[in-house]
C-alpha cells in the first residue's frame, strides 16, 4: 500500500478511507469465492462423476466420493501452517497470489484427467491427489484472507467487511449450485455423467487465474516497516513455537470457537442440500437445486447483516444466538427436511437454519482474528480454524453417510449437537466483548467508544 492509501502507524496500515478499504476486501474476497467454488463443486457434481471413478455396482461407491471430500480436510491444518507462516512472515498479498495459482492448477487437473475407464483404480488415485492439494490451498486461503479482510477493513465496520469472507464462501457454494443448474438444463443426465461433471472444474480453473491477476495489485494489509523488521530477524513472525508458548490459549480458544461453527455450517449447508436432493429424487432434480440455490443465496446475503449488527452489540451475543439456535434446531431440520416433498417447505427448513447459521459465520473471520497480534495472526486464525474444520467440519457430510446406512441419523444429531453445546458453553463462559482490541492497537487507534466486541 502506497504512502497515498493509507498510514503506516504500526505492523498493520491502516486504510485512507472506507473507500479503500472497499476495494480491498473485494479484491482479497475474490480469491476466497473462486477457492470455495472449487471446493464446492465437487460437493454439488458428485453424484455426476462418482461412476467415472467408482465401480456404480459397490454400494460403498457414494461413501468413498465422500470420504475423499472429507480426507482432503487433512490437509488444511498443513495448508494453514505454511500459509500462515508465510503470510505473517512474507506479507498476506503473497500467501493470497500463491494458493490460489495452486487451486487452479488442481482444477485444471480434474477437469481433463482420464477416468477410471481410461485408467482404472489410478483415476481415483489422482483424484484424492489433485483434491489434496486443493485442501491445502484452502487451509491457507481462509487463514489469510480472514486475517486480510479484518486487517484491510475501516476500525468501526470490521464486521461487516470481514462478513465478506462468508459471503464469497457460501457464495462458492452458490455459484456451483448455480454451474450445475445450468449444466443440467442444457444437457441430457447421460451427458452430465459422462463428461459435463468437467465443466465445472474447468470453470473453476479458469477463474481462479482471473483472481490471480486481480491479487496482483491489491494492497498488502501489514506495513513495510514490519516486513522490513521481520526480513532482518529483529520480529519473530509465523513461528509455531511463540505461537504454542504465548498464545496457546488464544488457539484454543479459536478451536473451540469453530468446532461448533464448522460442524453446522457443513450439516447446514452440504448435508441439508443433499438431503434435498434425496427427497426430491431424479424426477425433482432442477426443484432441488433451485431450493437449494436460493437457499444459499439467502445464507449468502445474511452475512453481511449480521456483521453489521455485529459492530453494534458485539461478536459474543451473535455467536450466542448460533449456540442455543444450534442446539435447539439440529434435530428439527435434519428429522423433518427428508420429509419435505415440496420447495416451499424445503426452503423454509433450510432458510431457518441458514438464520441461525449466520449468528456464526457473519463474525467467524473477525471474532478469531482480534486475539492474535499480527506477528502470528494469519497462522494463529488458520491453524486454529483448520484443526477443528478438519475434525468436525470436513467430516461431516462423510458421518452422516454413514449414519444414514447404518440407519442411525439420531446418533449423528446428538453427535452435532453436543459439539454445538460443548462451543455454546465457550461462547457463553470464556468469551468478553472488549471495546479495544490487537487489531485498534497495531493501526494506531484506541476506539475506546467503539463497539463493544
Amino acid at each position: 500500500m502506497s504512502g497515498t492509501t493509507a498510514q503506516s502507524t504500526g505492523p498493520m496500515r491502516v486504510p485512507a478511507s472506507t473507500g479503500r478499504a472497499v476495494l480491498n476486501t473485494v479484491k482479497g474476497s475474490a480469491g476466497n469465492l473462486v477457492e470455495w467454488y472449487d471446493v464446492y463443486v465437487y460437493t454439488v457434481f458428485a453424484v455426476y462423476f462418482e461412476a467415472q471413478f467408482f465401480d456404480p455396482a459397490d454400494k460403498n461407491s457414494t461413501l468413498y466420493i465422500y470420504a475423499i471430500f472429507a480426507v482432503t480436510f487433512l490437509m488444511r491444518p498443513v495448508g494453514s501452517w505454511f500459509f500462515g507462516r508465510y503470510a505473517d512472515r512474507r506479507g498476506r498479498r503473497a500467501a493470497l497470489t500463491f494458493s490460489i495459482t495452486l487451486m487452479s492448477a488442481c482444477s485444471f487437473v480434474v477437469a481433463v484427467m482420464p477416468t477410471r475407464e481410461s485408467i482404472g483404480m489410478w483415476a481415483a488415485v489422482i483424484l484424492i491427489v489433485a483434491r489434496l492439494v486443493q485442501g491445502f490451498a484452502t487451509g491457507g486461503e481462509y487463514g489469510t484472507s480472514a486475517t486480510y479482510m479484518s486487517e484491510a477493513a475501516t476500525a468501526e465496520r470490521r464486521g461487516f467487511f470481514s462478513s465478506f469472507q462468508y459471503v464469497t464462501l457460501v457464495g462458492g457454494h452458490v455459484l456451483a449450485q448455480i454451474t450445475l443448474l445450468i449444466v443440467i438444463s442444457a444437457m441430457d443426465v447421460d451427458a452430465v455423467r459422462d463428461w459435463g461433471w468437467r465443466i465445472g472444474f474447468f470453470i473453476g480453473g479458469i477463474a481462479a487465474l482471473v483472481v490471480l491477476w486481480i491479487r496482483r495489485t491489491m494492497d498488502e494489509s501489514l506495513s513495510e516497516e514490519h516486513l522490513a523488521a521481520v526480513r532482518s530477524g529483529e520480529r519473530e513472525a509465523g513461528s509455531l513455537r511463540v505461537l504454542f508458548t504465548r498464545h496457546w490459549r488464544q488457539l484454543l480458544l479459536v478451536f473451540l470457537i469453530t468446532a461448533g461453527g464448522t460442524v453446522a455450517f457443513y450439516t447446514y449447508s452440504v448435508n441439508a442440500p443433499a438431503i434435498v436432493k434425496t427427497a426430491f429424487g431424479e424426477d425433482g432434480a432442477k426443484a432441488a437445486t433451485w431450493v437449494n440455490l436460493f437457499g444459499l443465496i439467502f445464507l449468502m446475503l445474511l452475512q453481511p447483516l449480521g456483521g453489521l449488527l455485529s459492530d453494534r452489540i458485539g461478536r459474543k451475543p451473535m455467536l450466542v444466538f448460533f449456540g442455543v439456535g444450534g442446539v435447539l434446531y439440529t434435530w428439527v431440520l435434519i428429522t423433518y427436511l427428508p420429509q419435505a416433498t415440496s420447495s416451499v417447505s424445503a426452503f423454509l427448513l433450510t432458510a431457518a437454519g441458514y438464520v441461525i447459521l449466520t449468528g456464526y459465520t457473519s463474525v467467524n473471520a473477525i471474532v478469531k482474528a482480534e486475539y492474535f497480534p499480527a506477528e502470528v495472526r494469519a497462522l494463529g486464525v488458520g491453524l486454529g480454524y483448520a484443526l477443528a474444520n478438519s475434525m468436525f467440519g470436513g467430516t461431516a457430510p462423510l458421518i452422516y453417510q454413514a449414519a444414514k446406512a447404518g440407519d442411525n441419523v439420531t446418533g449423528f444429531i446428538i453427535y452435532v449437537t453436543a459439539i454445538i453445546a460443548v462451543s455454546l458453553v465457550v461462547y457463553v463462559v470464556f468469551l468478553k466483548n472488549r471495546a479495544v482490541t490487537a487489531l485498534d492497537l497495531e493501526q494506531g487507534h484506541a476506539y475506546a467508544s467503539a463497539t463493544n466486541r
